[in-house]
């Protein structure tokens, strides 16, 4: 199972409440308070791992609790800390929120004859609010997790208590007043992941994506004889001379109104959003019909891709005229590259081994970037 967006609850810890105690001893039958101090919730934080390609575990729990803290003793023992839980993300991740559920407000603190520490009083909402997932990714973004280990904090945890220890004062000896725990922070929010790539196969069903990408890199995608074998969106590292190295997403093919949600396409095209470069490749021969060229599936992908996004299709583009081992597919690239006379075309056979090299010295200069 591939699940490339998700809604997930959160519930940051509660901070454990401070503790009202007195010290009574042998020795000491009347002593002062000593009241310990809460620990403070669990925070909830998103952290990229490079060793996870999708949002699959969210599917199975949509619903994470951090730790509370405990609460104070006597003594001045102070609670211990509810555990950060750290939730693992790939590379490419974008956090939109959702419905709040906790709405915590700032007010003064006490005033117990000396300067207190910030504290928060905390009203809880009727209810989540009614927001859409379409509402939600349609908002600005809250975090953009491109690196690994790259972390952020979606849910803070609920502050300390204080113990009464914290308010004797000379005038107040004998205080009983305490400061409970901050409630956790508590939120709907929405994971949508983009597979970040130097540069993205777009093509239709059955034109050769899966094959090239087989043949510049290490990459194992599915291949056959019949459309749509692909079926989640794989990236492939290709290696080019002098150490560097790029790449390359190849999406599941798209269809005629694929930004209308039609065809399996629609759902992956986000996935190319972050490329610098995009390889529309074209089945030269039209083997998936009489009906079918070269020319006209490049002005339909064109045209889908402009309608989904126009700042994607202003991104630098090259046309891949793939199956060149075929008999039909010489006049057809000549008819090509007539009409898209300022668009760079290069031949190739991904089966046959064909222009790959010639492929590879190019993609070096489009794409090329020596690792750290």
């Amino acid at each position: 199972m591939f699940v490339d967006h998700i809604k997930v609850q959160l519930k940051a810890g509660n901070g454990g409440n401070g503790s009202a105690s007195f010290r009574r001893t042998k020795t000491d039958a009347k002593g002062g308070p000593d009241g310990g101090d809460g620990g403070k919730g669990g925070d909830i934080v998103l952290q990229v791992d490079q060793h996870t390609d999708n949002l699959k575990a969210f599917f199975y729990q949509p619903l994470y609790k951090a730790d509370e803290g405990k609460c104070g003793t006597s003594n001045r023992k102070t609670g211990k800390s509810g555990k950060t839980l750290v939730m693992k993300v790939p590379a490419g991740t974008i956090v939109y929120r959702g419905s709040n559920a906790v709405e915590i407000v700032p007010i003064e603190a006490p005033d117990w004859g000396g300067e207190g520490p910030d504290e928060r009083k905390v009203k809880m909402s009727s209810g989540y609010e009614e927001i859409s997932e379409e509402e939600a990714l349609a908002g600005e973004p809250l975090a953009d997790l491109t690196e690994v280990g790259q972390k952020v904090v979606l849910c803070k945890g609920g502050d300390a208590g204080k113990g009464n220890v914290n308010f004797k004062s000379a005038t107040n000896q004998a205080p009983k007043e305490t400061i409970p725990g901050g409630i956790g922070e508590e939120a709907v929010f929405y994971l949508e992941l983009r597979k970040i790539a130097d540069a993205g196969l777009v093509g239709f069903p059955n034109a050769g994506k899966s094959t090239l990408l087989r043949a510049l890199s290490a990459a194992t995608p599915k291949v056959a004889a019949y459309p749509f074998t692909t079926l989640k969106p794989m990236v492939g590292v290709v290696d080019f001379k002098g150490f560097s190295r790029g790449t390359i997403a190849d999406i599941p093919g798209l269809i005629e109104g694929a930004h209308k949600n039609v065809g399996l396409g629609h759902e992956f095209l986000r996935h190319i959003m972050r490329c610098r470069l995009l390889m529309f490749v074209a089945d030269m021969a039209g083997t998936d019909g009489d009906d079918r060229h070269p020319i006209i599936d490049i002005q339909m992908l064109r045209k889908e891709i402009k309608l989904y996004n126009e700042d994607l299709a202003a991104q630098p583009w090259i046309i891949i005229a793939n199956k060149m081992d075929l008999p039909e597919s010489q006049a057809n690239l000549e008819a090509l590259q007539q009409r898209f006379p300022k668009i760079e075309v290069i031949p190739i056979s991904g089966s046959e081994d064909i222009g790959l090299d010639a492929l590879k010295t190019r993609l070096r200069e489009l794409i090329g970037q020596r690792p750290e």
